[in-house]
């Protein structure tokens, strides 16, 4: 490993511990709903990086001949691979050296990953490598700047700016820390790389244990439908989804 692992997941039930016993419906539909608008319909090879036991692989399935799970967790991959068989391929390894040929893939992405990456740049970096010119890559990053945190800050009780580009990491919520980013900081990591921004969608606009109960989660997704493009240019939700395109050489 050429990086300290942030959060390993071996041997941690993330498919029920984290999704199906907490409450976490309507984040999951707001994920799918972005996935099904941003991801290519036909790809021949693609890679869910960060995918461990492939909770939206059936967004991707039907649309890439050829499919990848990558992690770090192998106890993930293999909760995969008991779910979908020989309908995807398994790799486990370090996000900062990923093992996948220079231009191998027609399509990635990477879901509630980049709050524990350190160094995001690296792993972008990698991301660009592995992808064919011509290629789309759909990446969600975890947002500093939401309301919430904006509010907290003003009212004095939080100590992390959300207006500043800083990369914010709370390690009150893990002791290796959870990285948060501002999107402007992120958006010129994506074009340093030489990716190109094609789409932005504002993505879980209404995660609040409030709103769940007031609302429920089958308003919220309908009200979410709607949300995720008019509120992308304010940058505010607490998830930025980005689908971006390697230029054609």
């Amino acid at each position: 490993m050429s990086e300290k692992v942030i959060s390993d997941y071996n041997g941690y039930d993330y498919k029920k511990d984290f999704w199906e016993n907490t409450g976490r419906e309507y984040e999951d539909q707001a994920d799918r709903m972005a996935i099904r608008k941003l991801l290519p319909k036909r790809m021949e090879k693609f890679a869910d990086i960060g995918g461990g036991y492939g909770r939206l692989a059936t967004e991707y399935l039907k649309r890439a001949h050829k499919v990848y799970i990558f992690d770090y967790s192998k106890s993930e991959l293999k909760q995969a691979k008991d779910i979908y068989g020989d309908k995807v391929e398994t790799r486990a390894g370090d996000i900062y050296k990923l093992p996948f040929k220079d231009d191998e893939l027609d399509g990635l992405m990477m879901v509630r990953v980049t709050h524990h990456l350190k160094h995001l740049d690296q792993a972008i970096t990698e991301l660009y490598r592995v992808l064919k010119p011509g290629g789309v890559a759909v990446i969600e990053v975890a947002n500093k700047r939401t309301l919430p945190k904006m509010a907290r800050f003003i009212t004095g009780r939080s100590k992390v700016n959300p207006f500043d580009k800083k990369v914010a990491n709370y390690k009150d919520i893990s002791k290796d820390g959870f990285y948060n980013y501002h999107p402007k900081y992120v958006e010129e990591i994506f074009d340093k790389t030489g990716f190109t921004t094609e789409k932005v969608l504002s993505v879980s606009n209404f995660r609040n244990k409030g709103l769940k109960k007031i609302f429920g989660t089958e308003n919220l997704v309908k009200m979410e439908e709607s949300a995720q493009q008019v509120l992308a240019p304010v940058r505010f939700a607490p998830s930025i989804y980005y689908k971006l395109r390697k230029p054609e050489e």
